[in-house]
């Protein structure tokens, strides 16, 4: 960049530009959430039909479209802030070496040589002429020796030009630098000449992300850094103090740490995740399209004699090579698809609403790290009279987050009807890497739970930090292998904010007696299906027994050192809770109805009295 081009630039136009923009952003956030939770679900309510469905996914596509504005807009707005920050500094640097110049008298020339007049003492009757000196930055020893001349030149302004000139070159060369770092970025934020958003477009945003990022990160130490490992107040207090343009700016290139961070709003935390959502299921079903690519045959074609004819005949044929190999393929295949249905299966729940804001889904957690991570709020609980979150246990990922949802909102819509006064939010937070197999993992393992304590902890500070106008009335609700986890959270943490505690299922919970779980003895309540897989350790385990003897007696045995006592025992303490026995269809646990069936009937009812503050 030279000289006339860096004293002509306005970096401020780049900010007014960057404005508009993030106006664009938002204008297009509004029309999504206004397509999503209003006019789709208005055509639902009223329309039903072919046409109403053609309609409605065309509703659909189009809200995809505002939502890929929005990102793409944000990250555009981002960028030309970084780009105007990075041009404002080249520029102050500029202006300061311009207005040093100036106060001497001398002439900044418009190549950004700078001319200065006579001076010093006569040497033979003459002043030291003036001159015009360009800057020294090149080859070192070509620079040296410059600067050395300058220095023993007899006219002290050289030695002075000199340094102005060379200040200016700095100048001219960081700002150069910042051109050619932010041009092909901002380039590259340019979507298809299409009306459709395709997978590899929300691939690209994250690649965009990414980009933005890398090119903004001066301009983004310049906005106050968010706490390392803050609380949830710290995380609140940190957003408090941004401007609205750095918040938007925040999200817009770290949309996955927002997301993340407990003590921030849920709508600003839904934003986040909707987009980290959209970008990981545009990945997820790029790299589906190249594994699939990449089926291996699963049959061998081998020539055979065939005995009618006497000739050969081709024949497919499994052999244990080829067989082994497409295994291995499907197996990835299914894990790919497994990952993509649980992203759709959370992105339905927006595509299904039906504008009652006390159901409107919120995401406030989101990853396809490891397992999958998934945090879903069945209302929003900023404002909720009572919050239930809901940890689930063994066998839980995001391939089967469908079920850990519905649950959360068969709680909410019974908690509404129990209680029509007071709203609900029911949370299903699945923020945690929990164990996949009975055996070993659920059965000898605590460390799943272990390393969910700190997260969760900091999850239900956060709801509280978050909430509007007091505290909400909180439970804690665990389920099999996760009412270890809520048990060792509230061990280990006894300023927990939660009034509730509900353990169905629990295999045992970290402690040996309700009052170690930091609350009220009488506000602890569990249940256990006669029939759950939990009471199949004793010989005597009722009607198992007879089904499979003494086959899971082993299991059981050293429990209570690990999970402490059984929570429906009377030596736990607390309460317990009617719920059914539970029906027995087979053998595999991860099909056990009896352990899962505690979002029906009585069990449901008497854990929506409990959360809505009541008794069962």
């Amino acid at each position: 960049m030279d000289y006339k081009t860096l004293t002509a630039l306005k970096p401020s136009e780049y900010s007014d530009a960057a404005n508009g923009f993030r106006a664009v952003s938002d204008m297009a956030s509004a029309a999504k959430d206004r397509i999503d939770m209003q006019i789709i679900g208005a055509m639902k309510s009223a329309n039903e039909g072919e046409a109403a469905t053609a309609a409605e996914g065309q509703l659909q596509e189009l809200a995809k479209n505002f939502h890929y504005t929005q990102a793409e807009c944000g990250l555009i707005s981002t960028a030309l802030d970084g780009f105007a920050y990075d041009m404002e500094a080249a520029k102050r640097k500029l202006d300061a070496a311009v207005e040093d110049a100036h106060a001497k008298n001398f002439t900044v020339n418009s190549d950004g040589s700078v001319s200065y007049p006579s001076a010093g003492e006569k040497t033979d009757g003459k002043i030291p002429e003036g001159g015009t000196v360009t800057a020294l930055i090149g080859d070192p020893a070509a620079d040296a020796i410059g600067r050395q001349a300058a220095r023993f030149n007899p006219n002290p302004n050289a030695r002075y030009a000199q340094e102005y000139a060379d200040r200016i070159a700095d100048a001219l060369k960081e700002a150069t630098a910042a051109d050619e770092k932010w041009a092909p970025k901002l380039r590259a934020l340019k979507a298809d000449d299409d009306l459709t958003v395709s997978d590899r477009d929300w691939a690209d945003v994250k690649k965009d992300t990414a980009g933005v990022l890398e090119g903004a990160e001066d301009y983004l130490h310049s906005i106050k850094e968010p706490p390392k490992q803050g609380t949830p107040k710290e995380n609140a207090q940190w957003w408090k103090g941004l401007t609205d343009q750095q918040r938007a700016d925040y999200v817009a290139v770290h949309p996955d740490s927002i997301g993340w961070m407990d003590g921030l709003p849920t709508t600003v935390r839904d934003e986040a995740n909707r987009t980290v959502l959209a970008e990981a299921r545009g990945s997820a079903q790029v790299d589906l399209d190249a594994w699939m690519a990449k089926e291996p045959a699963r049959f061998q074609t081998m020539h055979q004699l065939n005995p009618n004819t006497g000739g050969e005949v081709d024949v497919p044929v499994r052999t244990p090579e080829s067989e082994a190999a497409w295994q291995k393929w499907e197996a990835k295949r299914k894990e790919l698809q497994g990952r993509i249905d649980g992203m759709d299966a959370i992105q339905n729940r927006y595509d299904d609403f039906v504008g009652d804001e006390s159901t409107r889904p919120y995401l406030l957690g989101f990853d396809n790290k490891n397992l999958g991570h998934a945090v879903v709020s069945i209302g929003n609980p900023d404002t909720a009279d009572n919050v239930v979150t809901y940890v689930p246990g063994t066998g839980s990922n995001l391939n089967g987050v469908d079920g850990l949802i519905s649950r959360a909102e068969v709680l909410q819509d019974q908690a509404s009807t129990t209680d029509p006064t007071h709203s609900t939010a029911s949370i299903m937070w699945l923020g945690y890497d929990a164990p996949q197999s009975l055996v070993p993992d659920a059965t000898y393992d605590t460390h799943w739970a272990d390393n969910a304590r700190a997260p969760l902890s900091n999850f239900l500070a956060g709801l509280d930090t978050a909430h509007h106008g007091g505290h909400a009335n909180s439970t804690l609700l665990g389920h099999s292998y996760g009412s270890l986890v809520a048990g060792e959270t509230m061990r280990d943490h006894p300023d927990l904010p939660v009034n509730n505690a509900i353990l169905v299922g629990s295999p045992g919970t970290g402690v040996n007696h309700a009052k170690d779980l930091h609350i009220p003895v009488d506000h602890v309540w569990s249940a256990t299906a006669q029939n759950d897989l939990v009471n199949m350790a004793p010989p005597d385990a009722g009607p198992l027994a007879p089904l499979n003897p003494n086959a899971y007696k082993h299991l059981f045995d050293d429990h209570s050192a690990m999970y402490g006592t059984d929570p429906t025992s009377d030596e736990f303490g607390g309460h317990t809770f009617k719920v059914g026995n539970g029906h027995l269809p087979g053998w595999d646990w991860k099909l056990m109805p009896a352990h899962s069936q505690y979002w029906e009937g009585d069990s449901l009812k008497n854990m929506a009295k409990i959360a809505t503050g009541g008794t069962a």
